[in-house]
């Protein structure tokens, strides 16, 4: 049975051909009731040329709405009274306004009521009895040809708004798609951004340790120990560090961005860890503390550990570290400094870290300046509103407007193939000291 409906489907002209032939043999039977061979000959001719536009009319239908003008123009020319032929004339013009062109549905509605007021002036009534029957007729004939043509409009209507519906759950699924390829890009990044922060703190201490077990471990064996020691206990914390964020990934009922991770409480365990590593680091709190919102605070922990980690890497021998932490009306300020090479010291420009701090200062709204120190080494500065607890979406770079430069600074080489001259104000623009 479904392959008989498909086949139907089709083949549109087989099926409108058949209910032609149908008709035409009604058509036929009437006109074999006529009175005379010649009225018999004109009905069979317009029941054929009806027929003919009804069999065509989803193959060519202007033709067909052509064919159906003609027929009424002879059934008016010729005499031929209205019989059941005349069908054809409601399907054709059902079709017009289904599927025809906008002129042609509304010339069909036209005709449909010219063409009973032409029939009314061709057979007029005889006596003034028939008034009635003959204005009953007419209104007959043209409310069968208006609800075929209203019915094939609001078939028309509602295929259009099946159309949009499709083309809107269309477009609803492309954007879609491309959230999902936004929201996944911007999941691997802050991925990326976490396991550097993990990685690349602790790794640099344990290498800095060391390296200096190494060079102490014939002379002072107790010194080697020690350092032996800070790097077994750094690497359990970056081990531990690993695993809270992989349990954040793997968690189904975690929904939290960040959480659980360090915050700027946990700032003091880091400043001691970097001091046990050989950086001398003071920390300093200006102002009233304030409870931090779980996104700033990572933040906040995230590039003083960065920075840290960069002055480690590129600062030099007997280098001095500050750290100062200083809570205002509506942000927070962190300024990290280093009395080392400054803009002299060496890089490859391979690091991921400037990008890591550009990218989350500017998911949180804040304010990024990266350059030398105006009394020597280098110097990070962060202003981050406690107002930016739900991340913003960082643009493509592509996207993003020009960032404004602030006060330039002394001319100096950079440290890194990717640090600019000077500082730079804001997130988007190449800082220095990479990681």
């Amino acid at each position: 049975m479904q392959s008989v409906y498909e086949w139907l489907r089709r083949h549109p002209f087989a099926v409108d051909a058949a209910g032609a032939f149908v008709l035409l043999g009604m058509g036929g039977l009437y006109a074999m009731a006529a009175n005379t061979p010649a009225e018999a000959a004109a009905e069979g001719f317009v029941a054929l040329v009806l027929c003919a536009a009804m069999a065509i009319r989803r193959v060519h239908l202007v033709a067909a709405s052509v064919g159906v003008v003609a027929g009424g123009l002879l059934q008016l020319g010729l005499g031929v009274l209205p019989n059941p032929v005349d069908l054809a004339m409601i399907v054709v013009l059902h079709c017009a306004a289904k599927s025809g062109p906008r002129w042609l549905s509304r010339l069909g509605l036209a005709m449909a009521v010219v063409g009973p007021a032409l029939m009314t002036i061709r057979f007029p009534a005889d006596e003034p009895a028939d008034f009635k029957e003959n204005f009953l007729g007419f209104a007959f004939v043209s409310f069968m040809l208006i609800i075929g043509w209203v019915l094939g409009d609001s078939m028309r209507t509602r295929r259009a708004y099946y159309a949009e519906l499709e083309d809107r759950a269309a477009r609803l699924e492309r954007e879609r798609d491309a959230h999902a390829e936004v929201a996944a890009a911007a999941e691997r990044a802050r991925i990326a951004r976490e396991l550097h922060d993990v990685v690349a703190h602790n790794v640099s201490v344990m290498v800095v340790q060391a390296d200096g077990a190494a060079y102490a471990i014939d002379a002072a064996p107790d010194t080697a120990r020690a350092a032996l020691g800070t790097i077994s206990t750094t690497g359990r914390e970056a081990l531990a560090e690993m695993r809270r964020l992989l349990g954040v990934l793997r968690s189904e009922n975690e929904r939290g961005p960040y959480a659980p991770q360090p915050g700027v409480e946990q700032l003091g365990d880091l400043v001691d860890r970097v001091r046990e590593a050989g950086l001398p680091v003071d920390l300093r709190i200006v102002g009233v503390p304030v409870e931090l919102g779980k996104s700033v605070a990572l933040a906040s922990y995230r590039i003083v550990q960065e920075a840290l980690t960069n002055t480690r890497k590129h600062a030099g021998p007997a280098v001095h570290a500050q750290v100062v932490l200083g809570y205002g009306e509506d942000v927070l300020e962190m300024t990290i400094t280093d009395d080392g090479r400054g803009a002299d010291a060496p890089g490859d420009g391979m690091g991921h870290g400037l990008v890591g701090m550009r990218e989350r200062v500017a998911m949180l709204g804040g304010r990024l300046e990266t350059g030398p120190a105006p009394s020597g080494g280098w110097q990070v500065r962060v202003v981050l509103p406690y107002a930016a607890d739900t991340p913003r979406t960082v643009p493509s770079a592509s996207a993003r407007p020009p960032a404004p430069a602030a006060a330039p600074a002394a001319p100096a080489t950079p440290r890194r193939s990717e640090r600019p001259a000077r500082p730079v104000a804001a997130p988007g623009t190449p800082t220095a000291q990479g990681a």
